[in-house]
């Protein structure tokens, strides 16, 4: 694989279209999903000659992934390596797999978004996001940097002491890390007299949470970090379903997309391509991908694009941080949640027969979630434990006498019962 971003816009174009017309072959040929799929609507892969002609593709959302999840595998299974979960639209988890190709595509997506920010191999770099619990993204910054020949240390996530140990001792020169994290280990150092803004790291590359606005400023959480430890941020936006990273440049002007490892539509309502700076709903289709590839996947997440030429000399498209969410998607600690997921998780949990869910934007204007249970519960951290598991974060736990939890509920304008109630 070679990136195509230094190259005109023309020949990025037509090497694009190569790779997206091979990918369409492919996938014809190995994918039972796509192959029922194209034989229900009468649509011939082989016609296929422009961009344009895409559009007569229909969209493959969410529920398709977890619905069908099995029809989308295209490999014997037998080449399947590594095992991923997500969590889909209507609550429960969606499987997602990975074999030998898929896995050294992710790591030349991460070696390229690494070299991007900077990193080279005589550089340190501290992993703060887990690289268990069948997450993807941990394990995609390890091979990345593994082929970049960086220095890694893997802390994993939470535990602020661990971290700054690791610092004093290692001496790294980046973190990877949610944004929000790396303000609980600003708190920790300064409650325990650590001097962080003396430091190794100069850097963060952050993962989960957006850090500017549509002008390319850091946004509340961003200037927060800065205004209390000089380090430079790099935002990077992903998703399992992607299998890609969107990575910025030290010109932070946008996510660059890697033209040949994926093909990017940002869609109006009306299925449309949004001219560049409109606000429209992200749809990938991955290239490259072999054991569960994808065709015209709806992310529903809502951004905005630039196509103008980068300072840094890369022609690609460029993304802007993800602006809302269709209905009531719900970002959390970096995690893409909806109130089916919550509600699913507080059934199988079984023993709370009352809750109310509730969604705010915090200081920082990222999204909160809140559990209201009856004031007669008390076991809050083995509750916040079974989300962990579930979901791998925790939401915030909070109690109401019964009889007022009831009365929000059912509220008197509604016939139904409102157990989710979204505030922001």
């Amino acid at each position: 694989m070679s990136d195509l971003s230094f190259e005109k816009i023309e020949n990025i174009k037509a090497e694009q279209w190569s790779f997206l017309k091979r990918q369409i072959e492919y996938i014809s040929k190995n994918s039972p999903f796509y192959k029922k799929l194209f034989k229900e609507n009468s649509i011939d892969p082989q016609g296929f000659q422009t961009f344009e002609d895409l559009h007569n593709l229909p969209i493959t959302t969410k529920e398709d992934l977890q619905k069908k999840n099995s029809e989308f595998i295209a490999v014997p299974e037998a080449d399947i390596i590594d095992y991923v979960t997500t969590s889909g639209t209507l609550g429960s988890p969606v499987n997602f797999a990975l074999n030998n190709a898929d896995l050294d595509r992710l790591a030349e997506n991460e070696f390229r978004s690494f070299e991007q920010v900077g990193i080279k191999k005589e550089d340190k770099v501290q992993i703060t996001t887990t690289l268990d619990r069948r997450f993807m993204a941990g394990l995609a910054y390890f091979l990345g940097l593994r082929k970049l020949g960086a220095g890694i240390i893997r802390t994993g996530s939470g535990l602020p002491l661990l971290q700054w140990e690791s610092i004093e001792k290692f001496k790294p020169d980046y973190l990877v890390a949610v944004p929000s994290f790396l303000v609980k280990m600003i708190q920790f150092a300064e409650e325990n007299n650590i001097d962080y803004r003396n430091s190794s790291v100069k850097a963060a590359i952050c993962i989960g949470e957006p850090l500017r606005d549509q002008e390319f400023q850091l946004n509340a959480l961003g200037k927060k970090i800065t205004d209390l430890w000089n380090i430079e941020l790099f935002s990077t936006y992903a998703s399992t379903e992607m299998s890609t990273a969107f990575t910025e440049c030290p010109a932070h002007t946008g996510n660059h997309v890697a033209s040949d490892l994926i093909y990017t539509e940002i869609l109006d309502e009306n299925g449309q391509q949004v001219r560049p700076g409109e606000i429209g709903e992200l749809v990938v289709t991955p290239l490259g991908t072999q054991t569960m590839p994808l065709l015209r996947f709806a992310t529903g997440d809502m951004l905005t694009y630039w196509d103008d030429a980068c300072s840094c000399g890369r022609n690609s498209i460029r993304l802007g941080p993800v602006l809302g969410r269709k209905q009531q998607k719900i970002k959390f600690k970096g995690t893409s949640l909806y109130p089916q997921h919550i509600i699913e998780v507080l059934n199988a949990y079984g023993k709370i027969e009352n809750f109310l869910i509730e969604a705010y934007l915090d200081d920082l204007n990222n999204d909160k979630l809140v559990i209201i249970v009856p004031d007669s519960f008390m076991e809050f951290e083995e509750l916040k434990d079974y989300f962990r598991s579930q979901l791998n974060v925790a939401p915030e736990i909070k109690v109401s006498p019964l009889v007022e939890l009831n009365k929000m509920k059912f509220p008197r304008t509604s016939r139904k019962p409102q157990i989710f109630r979204d505030f922001r």
